[in-house]
């Protein structure tokens, strides 16, 4: 499945906007058959438990949970032996517990600490719910007080009420004022609002300090002075090169030492990622990670096909397409502001040039958007070669020490 379709995912959000998870599947190929699902589920699990599942380091999304839609034949299969339970999330139809085996198996399941969500599931039945650890609920702004009513009983109990489709913010607060625990929908590229401030704060204005810097190649003594003014910027930067995502054997004490590590590109794309990060304008979590996630994917995806030097700057065109976002401004005030190429630019207002088709194709993955497979063959990037970028670049961004 994984050399023929793409991976796509949600993000779950939790009633504090943090992101503890994703929602995995693989693209709708319109294939319904019983024979179809059952190999689309047993792809999925497998594939997960190679790219997410190291013997060295274990899981590598964190603390990330993963929910994946399964059928009862894979309930038993090799791969659940490999994939970690306290991070694991199995979602099944609740008609398929009406068989005996399967209510077997999602008991064996759940003793072991896997996570089991129920899909179309009567949150009255209390005998049926208790075999799950989370219940799905179709989340309705029309019927507000019904769903009060409804899920009043579940509040107390130790299922937890995933909310799908939430696609707003206010559907989002509706959902946090119901008692739900997550959330599944497309709010990942949206700003939260409530706070107006707008374009760069001073820790902002300093890091394009440093970047104008570093695009002129100045001396790096000058680039460490620079931050030496600002002690919280020296302590991030050696945050970052001693993080796990750097891959260091021994720790780096040095400023000037973690400078010259970096080098002027590694450092640029790092300060591009810091520039979002330090932004006070009323975004989401959830935007921030994946401006991070939507960087390194672009990357990974220009790393085979594009020389060096070119793949790297797909980090910072994929972080600075949501940079308007993030600050409050359009893309043509962040373009005024930090000196770019004109190729990063074209991919950023046009989604043309060298860069553009990579941003585009991540972004593709992020909307689950039928332009994934056309896009993909544009570039000649096979589809086990983008589920593998894709993944590894939701294990990256867990261990950035942003």
């Amino acid at each position: 499945m994984h050399n023929s379709n793409f991976i796509v995912r949600e993000p779950l959000l939790d009633p504090k906007q943090r992101v503890i998870g994703y929602d995995f599947a693989w693209q709708d190929t319109g294939n319904n058959s019983a024979e179809h699902k059952e190999a689309e589920a047993g792809a999925l699990l497998t594939f997960v438990a190679e790219h997410l599942v190291s013997e060295k380091s274990g899981w590598l999304l964190g603390d990330k949970v993963l929910f994946m839609e399964t059928v009862p034949g894979q309930l038993d299969s090799e791969a659940m032996k490999k994939l970690p339970p306290k991070h694991t999330v199995l979602t099944l139809n609740s008609s398929d517990l009406a068989e005996p085996e399967t209510l077997a198996a999602v008991r064996a399941l759940h003793t072991r600490g896997f996570g089991i969500a129920l899909r179309g599931a009567d949150v009255s039945d209390e005998n049926l719910l208790s075999e799950a650890t989370h219940v799905e609920v179709q989340f309705s702004a029309d019927d507000f007080a019904a769903q009060a009513r409804r899920y009043a009983a579940l509040k107390k109990s130790a299922v937890r009420m995933v909310g799908r489709p939430v696609t707003t913010w206010p559907d989002y607060d509706a959902c946090a004022t119901l008692g739900l625990d997550a959330f599944v929908g497309k709010l990942h590229l949206t700003p939260r609002p409530g706070n107006t401030a707008k374009g760069l704060n001073p820790t902002q204005r300093t890091i394009v300090l440093i970047m104008d810097m570093v695009t002129r190649n100045d001396d790096i003594q000058d680039i460490e002075n620079a931050f030496k003014r600002d002690p919280a910027l020296s302590y991030k930067v050696l945050c970052f090169i001693n993080s796990a995502a750097f891959g260091l054997k021994n720790e780096v004490q040095s400023l000037r030492a973690a400078l010259s590590l970096l080098g002027y590109k590694a450092l640029f794309q790092w300060l591009s990622l810091l520039l979002a990060n330090a932004s006070s304008s009323g975004y989401s979590p959830v935007l921030m990670e994946t401006a991070i996630i939507r960087g390194r994917f672009s990357e990974l995806l220009g790393q085979d096909h594009l020389p060096k030097g070119e793949a790297e700057n797909l980090f910072v065109v994929g972080i600075f397409s949501l940079l308007d976002r993030l600050l409050g401004i359009t893309m043509a005030e962040v373009l005024e502001t930090i000196q770019l190429s004109d190729e990063v630019k074209q991919a950023l207002l046009t989604r043309d040039g060298p860069y553009g088709a990579y941003l585009a194709l991540a972004e593709a993955c992020e909307l689950n958007s039928m332009l994934v497979g056309p896009l993909s063959a544009s570039l000649k990037i096979s589809p086990e070669e983008l589920n593998v970028a894709h993944l590894s670049a939701l294990s990256w961004a867990q261990n950035i020490g942003i």
